[in-house]
């Protein structure tokens, strides 16, 4: 129970209105002439956020909030997105609009943390009434009120900055929130719903420090997925006044599809518009950068000419690298080199003293270059220092090893360093390839991708027009470290060597940063020839095809996969693109019906390439997939972020051990599929036992199962039977074969549609059906008895069905059933009954009725249903 608020209250939550709007409503941004300030308001641009479980686009107003129907309470959020994706700016506008009044009302408190903040108190104790005033002063106006009483909401960004152990299994038990403890015992119980339960947790990571939380803590899980197209251009009109400019801006980026990619970033999207910004307004511009490498050379020489003009005295003719701002940038980059290396995002005085930094100097090069570098300070003055972008330090940090092999020979990447020299080299070509070599090595070697942009950029800045950008940084003195042959040699063999297309994703990237595409135009070429049938896909060529759906917008229609004479491989290859997430944006505005691809053929938007993680319908039929195949279609049906709906394995040699391999994806509380397609896999009654278990998990959501041509025999359907009857069970259309009692079906009964087509039912059978149909729970809509060995005799029992009070059958198939004219003569009674609300029914003229003129059948056409009459090959349709 909410307690009554008193004017303190009022007060203190006034305050911290007032405070958040001072805080929050105004974002930096960076401009060539000099940093300003918009409106948060004004700048602020909508990101595509999703949520993970649900599949619905989630907007700031309703990010905090159940849908409809949707039972329990939020308490606890985790939102997830790579580095520079958007979340901090976010979690600022969400707090904007809440002071403003414009979100979430009935929050009286919102406390925004952050971890960088929260890491200068490792070691203290406080209680949390404490805590909260140590960071928001103005609560105090609040008097010493219970913050759990009321409405609140915690925001706590950057959990993969935190360096506190959030040790959630022993840390101590908190209930009382004037307790006092460290800061990382506060955070746990929070987390956890110890201290402050009637309150909400908002928390932002990457996707690899979300495993830090246990799972059972967070009630839901968000992705931040960055820019749509459309957004990115929305951005870039905001922060350009400049029409022409801004236009100017948006048309260049459409030239480079990887820079187009690149901008749905909205850190990308920020460095690459102050880049543009600044070449486009000098004539002697030379050629737009359109790879990565390129775009942070030039970011770093537009950074380092505010530096000369602001902090140095110097006009911007002046040569751009003044010795201070040279020393500047290598002391930055061996700190960048050094940290990375130990996976350290933010530094402390320490740290700064290993790289011969003194702390003066890094607050003086945060002044200077605070697009790149910024210092931050806790409340009691505690210091720390981070690059303002991951991806900064990884720039920075390679060209420390640039810089460190040509003023010393030194292979910073070298396993073989001696303690004394640290591995001399000489210029040589050799070893300038060895460089190259270890780089692509280490990052290999690395599970977690941490190397990924720092290869990316060694790669681009093997470039000699690259290197020149940076001649008086690099002072080359006329040596050269080019090794772009090599290097892209190296790189296509290690592609050629890796079987995995999803460690070598990055190694195509390089390529790009070398402008090398032979392999991608290669495959490009084999996709537009259609000369596919004698072609095998080298594994090199494999990787390539994946990279293209990976990167690709516009590049082909149709891809048939089934010429590539390898479709297991084909499909355990395009693994990466099923889970992959960093384009599921662009299907978001894409027809439902667009979002399917078949191993025959894969449909796409004329403009754009269907993203198949967020893949409706998967066809593999007749592809002889082999148990591999299923335990990674398993792993693609439990991953968290997969929206596969529709699955059709027809005709796969699936047996009883293939679907006990999938059965794992199927049962994942994560698993979404509605339909599922078995036909003709070889099951036997003993898959029926998997069937049930799924059919009976509280998560299945399927709704349609086919399992024809299969031989599960009368004691496999009572088997699955028992998942039909579950509660859980959301089942509304069964197609099966291959038995003979129709009890066992009594629970299907309740569902939309059954289809027994080609089961020996006769018309004990059918008598059985009948009495179901007239059941009042009977909620059945279409009843397909095609080939089930039905006389006269059904007839009448079904008529008597038609007639019941109320009957919810809509559609009856009996074709190619020995009904007669006599039995048709019974089924006209039950038509003629206004109780009858069939629409359609499907019959065989030459099996039955001689005299159609005649029959009493027609008397049943003044209601308003369709009699489709199979006539041997023909299909007469009569309303």
């Amino acid at each position: 129970r909410v307690p009554q608020l008193n004017d303190d209250h009022y007060c203190g939550t006034l305050l911290l209105s007032f405070d958040l709007r001072k805080k929050f409503q105004h974002l930096f941004v960076q401009s060539t002439k000099s940093g300003k300030q918009m409106l948060m308001n004004e700048i602020y641009t909508e990101l595509h956020i999703t949520d993970e479980n649900l599949e619905r686009t989630v907007t700031i107003g309703n990010l905090l909030e159940l849908l409809p129907g949707q039972d329990g309470s939020l308490r606890s959020l985790m939102m997830k997105g790579v580095s520079g994706i958007g979340k901090t700016v976010t979690t600022q506008k969400f707090a904007l609009d809440w002071a403003e009044d414009k979100v979430n009302s009935n929050t009286l408190f919102i406390f925004p943390f952050t971890f960088r903040e929260l890491n200068l108190l490792k070691g203290k104790k406080y209680c949390w009434l404490d805590l909260i005033h140590h960071f928001f002063a103005d609560t105090k106006g609040a008097g010493t009120c219970s913050f759990d009483k009321f409405p609140s909401l915690f925001i706590l960004d950057g959990l993969d900055e935190c360096q506190l152990a959030l040790d959630f299994h022993n840390n101590e038990i908190l209930t009382d929130v004037t307790d006092s403890a460290s800061v990382d015992v506060l955070l746990t119980n929070l987390i956890m719903g110890k201290l402050f339960p009637s309150a909400q947790v908002w928390i932002t990571t990457t996707p690899e420090a979300a495993g830090r939380i246990p799972r059972e803590s967070i009630d839901m899980v968000t992705e931040v997925r960055g820019f749509s197209h459309p957004k990115q251009e929305e951005y870039i009109r905001k922060r350009f006044r400049n029409k022409e400019l801004a236009s100017r801006i948006i048309s260049h980026i459409k030239t480079s599809r990887s820079l187009h990619i690149m901008c749905n970033i909205p850190v990308f999207c920020w460095i690459t518009a102050t880049v543009l910004e600044d070449m486009l307004k000098t004539d002697d511009r030379g050629e737009l950068p359109k790879t990565l490498t390129e775009m942070y050379i030039h970011f770093l020489l537009v950074q380092s000419k505010l530096a000369n003009v602001k902090h140095h005295g110097r006009s911007e003719t002046d040569p751009i690298w003044s010795t201070e701002t040279r020393t500047m940038i290598l002391s930055l980059g061996k700190l960048a080199f050094e940290q990375l290396q130990k996976g350290n995002l933010i530094f402390y005085e320490e740290n700064l003293v290993e790289c011969g930094i003194d702390i003066g100097a890094a607050s003086k090069y945060s002044e200077v270059i605070s697009e790149i570098f910024k210092e931050d300070r806790g409340l009691h003055q505690d210091r720390q220092f981070s690059f303002v972008h991951l991806s900064f330090q990884e720039f920075l940090a390679t060209i420390h090893v640039i810089v460190s092999f040509i003023n010393s020979g030194i292979n910073l990447l070298s396993e073989e360093q001696s303690t004394s020299k640290q591995s001399v080299l000489t210029t040589e070509q050799s070893e300038v390839s060895q460089l190259y070599q270890s780089a692509v090595t280490k990052a290999m070697q690395s599970s977690n991708g941490h190397l990924d942009l720092f290869l990316r950029f060694l790669s681009g800045l093997s470039l000699q027009n690259n290197q020149e950008l940076l001649q008086d940084l690099l002072k080359q003195s006329g040596s050269s470290l080019q090794s772009n042959q090599d290097t892209v040699q190296y790189i296509k063999q290690k592609i050629r060597e890796n079987p995995c297309p999803e460690r070598c994703i990055n190694l195509f990237h390089c390529l790009n940063e070398l402008k090398d595409q032979s392999l991608v135009e290669e495959i490009q070429q084999y996709l537009s020839s259609g000369c596919f049938s004698s072609n095998k896909l080298s594994p090199a060529q494999w990787s390539a095809l994946v990279f293209i759906l990976l990167s690709s917008e516009n590049e082909f229609e149709v891809l048939d996969l089934k010429k590539f004479s390898a479709s297991e491989k084909g499909f355990l290859r395009l693994q990466p693109v099923l889970l992959c997430k960093v384009w599921s944006r662009k299907l978001s505005s894409m027809p439902r019906s667009m979002k399917a691809v078949k191993v025959s053929a894969l449909y796409v938007n004329k403009n754009k390439i269907a993203h198949l993680h967020l893949l409706f319908f998967f066809r593999l039929s007749s592809c002889e997939l082999r148990p591999e195949s299923l335990e990674a279609l398993s792993t693609v049906l439990s991953c968290q972020s997969s929206s596969l709906r529709r699955l059709d394995l027809t005709n796969n040699c699936l047996r009883d051990s293939g679907v006990e391999l999938l059965s794992a994806g199927l049962e994942s509380p994560h698993c979404r599929l509605e339909t599922l397609r078995l036909i003709g896999c070889g099951l036997t009654w003993k898959s029926c036992d998997a069937v049930a278990f799924f059919l009976n998990s509280q998560s299945s959501c399927l709704k349609q199962l086919d399992l024809s041509m299969n031989k599960l025999q009368d004691s496999g359907v009572q088997v699955f039977s028992a998942g039909l009857e579950s509660p859980h069970s959301k089942l509304e259309t069964l197609r099966s074969a291959g038995f003979s009692k129709a009890s066992h079906l009594a629970a299907m009964l309740k569902k939309g549609l059954l289809d027994l087509t080609n089961n020996s039912l006769e018309d004990s059978g059918a008598k059985f059906l009948s009495a179901g149909l007239q059941s009042p729970h009977c909620t059945l809509e279409c009843l397909r008895l095609s080939h089930c060995l039905l006389s006269e005799r059904s007839c009448e029992s079904l008529a008597s069905a038609l007639t019941s009070q109320p009957s919810s059958l809509k559609e009856l198939d009996l074709s190619t059933n020995d009904l007669l004219d006599s039995g048709v003569k019974l089924l006209s009674a039950g038509l003629e009954s206004p109780q009858c609300r069939l629409e359609t029914l499907r019959l065989d003229c030459h099996g039955h009725t001689k005299h159609l003129s005649h029959t009493s059948l027609f008397i049943s056409l003044e209601s308003p249903v369709t009699l489709l009459l199979s006539l041997f090959s023909s299909i007469i349709i009569i309303n």
